[in-house]
């Protein structure tokens, strides 16, 4: 691991926390999580919350797969659109609305795994519990973040963490993945570290 790393080309007092072969191995560990709690796959839908939440979902609806050899990843990874169920609408610049993707067997009676990189104050989980509760009744809902970095508003918790990463509020946590930025890494921003 590269832990307090400097990043060339990124600001000043940016350093990698979190490499590719960490980010693997995580995603790895809580993919044997997920199977291990739902006793299986055959249940399970990962949705995954835009933008970097939903290649998340994909790479762990793979590793289930490896695991689980009957199950298709396809069918088990699917994206959730949260933007018109925030309540921070009128304090953010205007988003543009993305696209809600359920897998064919759809919520209802199964285990929804939300899937989003960086846990923070909680609300945009918040925002996709209403939009779960929109689109069907899911059995279960559980949260799997990459990263959980504290500093919660709400009573909102993961179930799944690939890294406790303790950070300021004056920090900012930036995830970066091969599908969305040409690389894997976690990086902190600002503060003194």
């Amino acid at each position: 691991m590269s832990t307090g790393t400097p990043v060339d080309g990124s600001p000043e007092h940016a350093n990698v926390v979190l490499g590719a072969p960490e980010i693997a191995r995580a995603l790895t560990r809580i993919a044997h999580e997920i199977l291990e709690r739902n006793k299986g796959g055959d249940d399970v839908v990962l949705l995954g919350i835009p933008t970097r939440g939903l290649p998340l979902a994909r790479r762990l609806a793979a590793r289930l797969a490896d695991v689980e050899p009957g199950l298709d990843p396809a069918a088990l990874a699917g994206s959730l659109d949260v933007t018109m169920y925030r309540d921070d609408l009128a304090h953010q610049p205007t988003r543009t609305i993305g696209a809600t993707d359920i897998p064919g067997d759809g919520l209802d009676g199964r285990v929804v795994v939300l899937v989003d990189d960086v846990l923070y104050s909680g609300r945009t989980i918040r925002a996709a519990l209403d939009a779960i509760s929109d689109l069907g009744r899911p059995r279960a809902v559980q949260l799997a973040a990459l990263v959980d970095r504290g500093h919660r508003e709400l009573p909102i918790r993961a179930d799944y963490v690939g890294k406790n990463l303790p950070t300021a509020t004056t920090e900012r946590v930036r995830v970066l993945l091969a599908e969305t930025d040409g690389r894997d890494a976690v990086l902190i921003e600002g503060g003194t570290r």
